[in-house]
């Protein structure tokens, strides 16, 4: 309970106030572009996971996606436990140290777009029918072109799709830790997935 108090502080309230206002913005305007290939819907969340533990990436992911429906884009919603599954990869990857490694880091982005796939192309395929009016409906038509089922058109969508979205979001994300002062980082709960013991220490000391 004790990490949970500390996961849920002020300061990841805000940041998750922060993610949300950059999944929804920079989501809809993917969207809107129509662009074929990546979501960019899920950066916040992941920066979340990353920050403040898997626990506080899963609630800001589903309820970026609840948001976004209330919004106007009610799409979205169904796809709420998915964006949360991603937001909680990110912390289990954070907390395995794989941050401080950059293609450990990549990897993981590579590995949650392959969960986010198998876990979305269901509702793809059957809540949507393979048409969820983003500009990866052309990827599901270029399947459903060869002959394959909705279900197959919309698991291929994804696995192109959500494997290259989610380790260019992740890449995004360490780049954007990357630039942030060590005295900022060393406010959330889970600093150690991004600074050296050593980083830490350090900033503590400044702190007294």
């Amino acid at each position: 309970m004790d990490q949970i108090r500390k996961d849920f502080s002020t300061v990841t309230i805000a940041l998750m106030v922060v993610a949300l206002a950059i999944n929804i913005v920079v989501g809809t305007i993917i969207f809107q572009l129509k662009v074929p290939f990546v979501y960019l819907d899920s950066i916040g969340t992941i920066l979340v996971g990353l920050l403040a533990g898997p626990l506080a990436g899963l609630v800001t992911g589903i309820l970026s996606n609840l948001l976004w429906g209330l919004l106007g884009n009610p799409g979205y919603v169904p796809y709420a436990p998915v964006a949360g599954v991603i937001g909680l990869m990110a912390g289990i990857f954070g907390s395995m140290g794989w941050f401080k490694s950059w293609w450990k880091w990549l990897l993981g982005g590579l590995i949650t777009g392959l969960i986010a796939a198998l876990l979305s192309a269901p509702i793809t395929a059957y809540v949507y029918g393979g048409v969820t009016g983003a500009g990866t409906d052309l990827i599901v038509g270029m399947f459903r072109a060869t002959g394959a089922s909705i279900m197959e058109a919309a698991l291929g969508q994804g696995l192109i799709t959500d494997l290259i979205d989610k380790t260019l979001s992740f890449l995004v994300v360490w780049l954007i830790v990357k630039a942030l002062p060590t005295t900022l980082l060393t406010r959330f709960s889970r600093a150690q997935n991004v600074l050296e013991m050593g980083d830490i220490d350090l900033e503590n000391i400044l702190d007294q």
